[in-house]
């Protein structure tokens, strides 16, 4: 495996997972955006909006060529450095 490491990630409310994240893989920079979908939740529930955040899971399609054991380790890297959202934040 790889070494990976996490960078920076600039997504930010309301569209937090528009965003690009920027990895260093093996000293390399590497950047994609629009990479993850949260999996928090909302609902309108009469007048209120009801936001539960949750963690991020990777739109894998945009990580060619990484292993599934790089993935879950981006993915902890994404889960540990980037703020949970909800999947609906720019209702």
């Amino acid at each position: 495996m790889r070494n990976i490491e996490f960078v920076s990630y600039d997504g930010k409310y309301p569209n937090l997972c528009g965003g690009t994240l920027t990895l260093r893989v093996d000293g390399e920079i590497f950047e994609t955006w629009y990479c993850m979908e949260s999996g928090g939740d909302w609902e309108i529930d009469g007048f209120e909006e009801h936001i539960y955040k949750g963690p991020w899971s990777l739109n894998r399609w945009k990580f060619d060529g990484f292993s599934n054991e790089e993935l879950k380790e981006i993915e902890r890297l994404v889960n540990k450095n980037v703020e949970w959202g909800c999947c609906g934040g720019c209702i």
